[in-house]
């Protein structure tokens, strides 16, 4: 959750969040508002300019010049997607893990390919666009999920699933266009035995990755090498770039991992120093932060709690706007406090829509803290409400004023280039760095390196700190 955009909402973009959102409003180069409600936008004038231009000088030597964009977006997911209407997007995640500029241009190119080889609109044309893991529904059971539709529809991004075919296209389109602006596109190949690492190292997550919408294959670091080394000797390159040490220069002090200020989870509870508040969060329950909403999820998807600004100027108008937006059927409304600020709790079944296997009841409840009004809003099949119920009505009564100082002030990790003084091994220069043994392997994969790879004197790397 992002406190400039909760602190910046209006009533229409509050609905927004709760209302569906048919198709993207984006033209051209100006980034999708849906995708910059799921991720938020990541603010680095030097990183954006180096993106925008990268991106312009591939659109020009393309097979389709057009007017494409091209954003980084503030997420740690390692990913980097496309979508239909001709826009690229970069997660400040993936921009951590590059290790110079040639595995940048060649993954830019990839995803430019899916854009010139019209491999979204073909896939939107056959409706086999899939919601991956970002969305309400990948937090709950089909059952349950269809009761959380209103939401769902709301903040799901939708990516695509491309096919073996299209993702061998795209690695060929990327392999030339980042060949043609320069670059040595067998860098890309790197590139992914060092997201197959992340994958190995991380497990079967929840947290949607490039791989996880660009389906690997074991022949893939092979093929593209072998594209690379063609394309070199098609268009006549004798010397291309890879340009290491002016990309690892310019990610130095990106933010590396989940940012606090926006929110974070810690023994149960989730504080969000921006806003200065905490909310407990019931026990065992799977939890997902965006930068428009905060969500918990029942482990076996069987109820939902979403956390988020809530429209309207008074407690009044916004019960209306939530019982309005969430569909309720006679809806019982009563004002109660919660740790000293006003409150309104709102109960009621929702209507039957087309494409529910049964309507969702559901528990919300509106505090007003200060100028802003906030909403935590559950949903449980009726026949289990009895069970959930309490949970939503506990962590309503748990939010608090965020008050301790360690957890207001805590700072995000960030990308920290170091200079090698003298001939080591990687796991050595990040001992030197204080970084703790167990996280070796992880330093490790994020400079495409060994702990054993050895540093010559004046080579740069990469290591976290504050």
């Amino acid at each position: 959750m992002n406190s400039t955009l909760f602190r910046r909402l209006r009533p229409a973009a509050a609905a927004l969040l709760l209302l569906p959102l048919v198709g993207s409003t984006s033209q051209g180069p100006k980034p999708d508002p849906q995708v910059l409600a799921q991720f938020g936008l990541f603010e680095n004038a030097t990183l954006q300019r180096f993106i925008d231009g990268k991106g312009q000088q591939m659109n020009r030597v393309s097979d389709r010049p057009g007017d494409y964009g091209f954003t980084i977006v503030d997420s740690p997911v390692i990913n980097a997607f496309a979508t239909p209407d001709g826009h690229v997007y970069f997660t400040r995640g993936i921009m951590a893990y590059f290790n110079n500029e040639a595995q940048f241009a060649g993954v830019l190119g990839h995803e430019l390919g899916h854009i010139t080889a019209r491999h979204g609109q073909k896939q939107q044309t056959r409706s086999t666009i899939a919601s991956v893991l970002l969305g309400v529904g990948s937090m709950l059971n089909k059952n349950v999920a269809a009761l959380a539709q209103p939401l769902s529809q709301g903040i799901g991004v939708l990516f695509l699933k491309y096919s073996r075919d299209n993702e061998n296209e795209a690695d060929g389109l990327g392999v030339k266009y980042s060949t043609k602006i320069g670059y040595d596109a067998a860098q890309m190949a790197d590139f992914f035995i060092t997201l197959q690492r992340t994958e190995a190292q991380s497990g079967a997550g929840g947290i949607p990755t490039f791989l996880s919408s660009h389906p690997n294959s074991a022949d893939r670091y092979t093929r593209v090498k072998g594209l690379a080394a063609q394309q070199k000797s098609a268009l006549g390159k004798t010397r291309l770039n890879v340009n290491r040490d002016s990309y690892l220069r310019a990610i130095d002090g990106l933010p590396y991992g989940d940012d606090p200020r926006q929110g974070f989870v810690e023994n149960g509870v989730f504080y969000h120093p921006g806003l200065k508040f905490q909310l407990p969060i019931p026990a065992g329950w799977k939890t997902q932060n965006t930068p428009d909403q905060f969500r918990m999820s029942e482990p076996n998807g069987k109820a939902l709690l979403v956390f988020t600004a809530a429209s309207g100027g008074s407690l009044d108008a916004a019960a209306q706007s939530v019982a309005q937006q969430l569909g309720l059927q006679s809806p019982a409304a009563q004002k109660t406090t919660i740790n000293g600020f006003p409150a309104l709790s709102i109960e009621g079944d929702q209507a039957a829509q087309q494409g529910q296997q049964q309507p969702a009841h559901t528990l919300t409840y509106l505090i007003q803290d200060g100028q802003s009004i906030f909403a935590l809003i559950g949903l449980a099949a009726p026949a289990g409400f009895a069970s959930y119920g309490p949970q939503f009505t506990a962590s309503a009564q748990g939010y608090q004023r965020l008050t301790d100082a360690a957890r207001l002030n805590r700072l995000p990790e960030r990308i920290r280039i170091k200079t090698a003084k003298t001939s080591t091994s990687l796991g050595q220069a990040l001992a030197a760095n204080g970084i703790a043994s167990k996280r070796y392997e992880e330093i490790a994969i994020l400079n495409g390196m060994k702990t054993t790879d050895r540093l010559a004197v004046g080579q740069l790397y990469k290591a976290v700190g504050k």
